[in-house]
């Protein structure tokens, strides 16, 4: 019985073997533009082992390929794009720039990692539409675009108040969306703010009348007595 297990797993290991030998030729056949069989490569075996050494990595019956984030998809060392989930993107704040580790399963699933956050800092820009209604936020004088499954998230509307996340160097096209203080909110900050201040006016309003003025008791003083002088001399005649 134990002999039979050893030769189901030579099996087993030969054929991930024929399965990943083919696979190489494929990926040297594309990279050299020749069929293996019948022409000789275009370029020499040093740049097909950087080439391939560049691609994804074969673990077990896993595809490992690494690649940076563009805004919206991984762009891999293949120079092929990978659709990035947009929710996570969105939760995991991912910056234009970002080395991602994509791990391909045999069932064909995606698993993104993120392995190489650049540096990023924190701006704050205000959310528009385009012509063609694809939100966008203008921040410090520029124009970025951001993912729908944000905006959905913190239901953003147009002239909401966003934190944007960006990089810190170099140019980016899209950034990453922190927060989103609703344009209702901001009116009611202002709203609390004024009648804050009118309630401050008012508090030493009252402060200043209850204020004592010298003389003031002496002079209140003065009149209830030539009143009462005035109701007697009135009582006598």
């Amino acid at each position: 019985m134990a002999d039979l297990e050893k030769l189901g797993l030579i099996r087993e290991i030969l054929g991930q073997a024929e399965s990943s030998l083919a696979q190489a030729k494929k990926i040297i056949s594309e990279l050299t533009g020749a069929d293996l069989g019948s022409q000789k490569p275009k370029v020499d075996k040093k740049e097909i082992l950087q080439k391939a050494q560049e691609l994804a990595v074969e673990t077990g019956k896993s595809r490992i390929v690494q690649g940076v984030f563009n805004g919206q998809n991984m762009v891999g060392s293949d120079g092929s794009e990978y659709p990035v989930p947009a929710n996570y993107a969105s939760k995991s704040k991912i910056v234009q720039g970002d080395t991602l580790k994509l791990t391909i399963s045999e069932d064909g699933s995606f698993i993104y990692k993120q392995i190489g956050p650049i540096p990023r800092k924190k701006i704050m820009g205000v959310l528009s539409q385009d012509e063609n209604g694809e939100y966008q936020v203008v921040a410090d004088s520029k124009t970025y675009k951001v993912l729908l499954a944000s905006i959905t998230y913190f239901k953003g509307e147009v002239g909401d108040e966003v934190t944007l996340v960006v990089p810190v160097k170099g140019e980016s096209e899209w950034a990453a969306i922190e927060n989103i203080i609703k344009k209702s909110d901001l009116k009611d900050m202002v709203a609390e703010k004024e009648m804050s201040q009118e309630e401050i006016t008012a508090s030493k309003k009252k402060e200043e009348e209850k204020e004592v003025v010298p003389g003031q008791v002496i002079d209140n003083l003065d009149l209830d007595l030539e009143d009462s002088l005035e109701g007697l001399v009135e009582e006598d005649e």
